[in-house]
């Protein structure tokens, strides 16, 4: 990790936030985590001033030609998904893309990876809003509109907004560790990850205010029990609701029915223990986390994390953790 390289792409109506979030990460120094942490720069798409959201005039001190010797490059989102990027960036991406440096978007910045042919075959994400249109538009990608963001190697895409600062502490996880990754993220004052799709956030229909608490309750005691035996029923009779009830003001509420808000918890209770306990095996942490067996562990681990429990563990353990 010696002097690895991270470029963020500055252009004409650039996303502020988005392009915050990256210089955030990147650019802060912090002495404190005794790793050699990146260096970091803006290389402007184009000619001419770059103005951002908000009334901000931004100077770039470098051009395109930064992304020949990028380690990883950043795209945040995009300033109109049905505009096409400018064909020199799109150049560069592709021979960053084939000398293998890491490329990574933020919200609508995967219309221009896209635009690129540099995500053809791999599953992506972007904001719930542009999903479809992403879907429509290029339909070798593979598009996870629920995902917070999806990491394929040498590509990362998050969705909207504040979901670029998972994918970008996702990617200090991968770089340094998850004992890095969890101190830059108290330093944020943000979770060390978030579990959870972003079907949580599409505008619905607000649940009904007229059952005392009942289902913030049950939700926050499946959240502390989530590793024993439930099922619908009895956790609508916890809820003193019927099961059809539950399951509409659950999903209402969550974006999720019950049992897959309850896998998502297990599979996050798995991670902890992945992270932590290194000496415990895959089969105690499937039977800890409330899977049964290390076969339900794996199958639904491997669908929500998109990678295998011991691949995990052997990316983002801590290696002075619990005894």
């Amino acid at each position: 990790m010696q002097s690895h390289l991270v470029v963020a792409v500055a252009y004409d109506r650039l996303c502020t936030f988005e392009f915050g979030c990256v210089v955030e990460l990147f650019a802060l120094p912090r002495p404190e985590l005794e790793v050699p942490w990146y260096r970091f720069a803006v290389c402007a798409a184009e000619d001419g001033p770059i103005h951002a959201a908000g009334g901000i005039t931004l100077f770039a001190p470098y051009t395109l030609k930064l992304l020949d010797r990028a380690d990883t490059i950043v795209i945040p989102g995009w300033r109109d998904a049905d505009e096409a990027p400018p064909e020199p960036l799109l150049r560069k991406l592709r021979a960053a893309a084939r000398r293998g440096a890491r490329l990574c978007s933020i919200c609508s910045g995967v219309f221009v990876l896209a635009a690129a042919g540099v995500l053809d075959g791999k599953t992506v994400t972007t904001h719930w809003r542009y999903a479809e249109k992403l879907k429509a538009r290029y339909p070798a990608l593979r598009v996870e509109p629920d995902a917070l963001y999806v990491d394929e190697g040498a590509v990362m895409t998050s969705a909207g907004s504040a979901a670029g600062l998972d994918m970008l502490l996702h990617l200090v996880r991968r770089d340094h560790g998850a004992a890095v990754a969890n101190r830059v993220a108290q330093r944020l004052v943000v979770p060390p990850h978030r579990d959870g799709g972003q079907a949580q956030f599409v505008p619905r229909p607000m649940p009904p205010e007229d059952d005392g608490g009942r289902l913030a309750r049950l939700i926050d005691w499946m959240r502390a029990h989530a590793a024993a035996e439930h099922t619908v029923e009895s956790l609508a009779r916890r809820a003193s609701m019927s099961a059809r009830t539950l399951q509409r003001r659950f999903r209402e509420a969550t974006g999720l029915g019950p049992y897959d808000w309850l896998i998502r918890e297990r599979v996050a209770l798995a991670k902890d223990m992945l992270e932590t306990r290194p000496r415990l095996s895959i089969s105690v942490i499937a039977q800890r986390a409330g899977f049964g067996s290390e076969e339900s562990l794996r199958r639904h681990f491997r669908r929500i994390a998109l990678t295998s429990p011991a691949a995990y563990r052997q990316q983002f353990a801590q290696p002075r953790a619990a005894r």
